[in-house]
């Protein structure tokens, strides 16, 4: 594999979220408001995503897989991972609770304007990546995929920061 020590890096980077969003949650104490909540539990979930993503190719390499095998194999893992991610995330009650998110209506039309096709790419690549549909872009979208986890997971820390701690609501 030619580009094991950046999927290396990538998941480094990848678990000083995870870090970040734990260290959060430990930190904050007490109870939270369900905003905080859903938001720590997309920066740890995907973040860790982004981890397994991020090794996966390194760790099925070794197993003298052809290249095709080891990109569909670990889009296929990421697939199932991304995709159980995203129901627990987003069928969560915290989630699913009216009126949680705080952001500012404009943001919400901005963040889902980046979302929705940035959504579509994630479940989708993995399936093409799967279906060998472009062999020679194999590697490249599979580094797309994890990266853009990663920009999720930054996002939603984000998300965290900058909406700062509001108090519980009862």
């Amino acid at each position: 594999m030619q580009d094991a020590d950046l999927f290396m890096e990538l998941a480094g980077i990848a678990g000083v979220f995870v870090g970040f969003g734990a260290l959060i949650a430990v930190r904050a104490g007490g109870t939270s408001d369900i905003f905080e909540v859903a938001w720590m539990r997309a920066v740890v979930s995907i973040g860790l995503v982004a981890v397994l993503a991020a090794l996966a190719p390194v760790v099925i390499s070794r197993y003298g897989l052809t290249e095709h095998q080891v990109w569909a194999v670990s889009s296929i893992l990421f697939l199932v991972g991304f995709t159980g991610t995203f129901l627990i995330n987003n069928l969560s009650p915290e989630a699913r609770a009216e009126g949680v998110d705080p952001v500012r209506r404009s943001i919400k039309v901005v963040r889902f304007a980046a979302w929705l096709p940035s959504m579509a790419f994630l479940f989708l690549a993995p399936i093409a990546i799967a279906l060998g549909l472009a062999p020679a872009l194999e590697e490249a979208i599979y580094f797309t995929l994890v990266a853009l986890a990663l920009a999720w997971c930054a996002i939603a820390l984000l998300m965290l920061v900058f909406t700062g701690r509001r108090p519980v609501s009862a």
